[in-house]
């Protein structure tokens, strides 16, 4: 069937396939959000994962706000049970431009 498409057609068939894929399994970093009292301060795509930059503020009364930032690395993994998941692995703390500026 493919074979009998036109150029155009084909490229329209291309099209439609790469926007169905993107919608049915969005990429790595627009599953990515934010918990209740985080920030995401950075997310870059590395080769094997994405990295994310992370930072944490607690209700008043702490004298240590914001937490972090903290480092993490993402990969996407697929569970036979349930597809894919997201599997966080926590690297640490880092020093930033802002959190430089921040302990100043």
């Amino acid at each position: 069937m493919l074979g009998r498409l036109t150029e155009a057609e084909l490229r329209a068939a291309i099209d439609y396939a790469r926007a169905r894929r993107e919608y049915a399994h969005p990429e790595i970093t627009a599953q990515i959000k934010p918990n209740l009292g985080e920030e995401i301060v950075r997310i870059e795509e590395r080769q094997g994962y994405t990295e994310v930059v992370k930072r944490q503020t607690c209700p008043d009364g702490c004298t240590d706000c914001p937490h972090g930032p903290f480092l993490y690395h993402v990969r996407e993994e697929l569970r036979p049970e349930d597809g894919t998941h997201l599997h966080w692995v926590y690297l640490g703390r880092i020093q930033t431009e802002d959190s430089q500026s921040d302990s100043r």
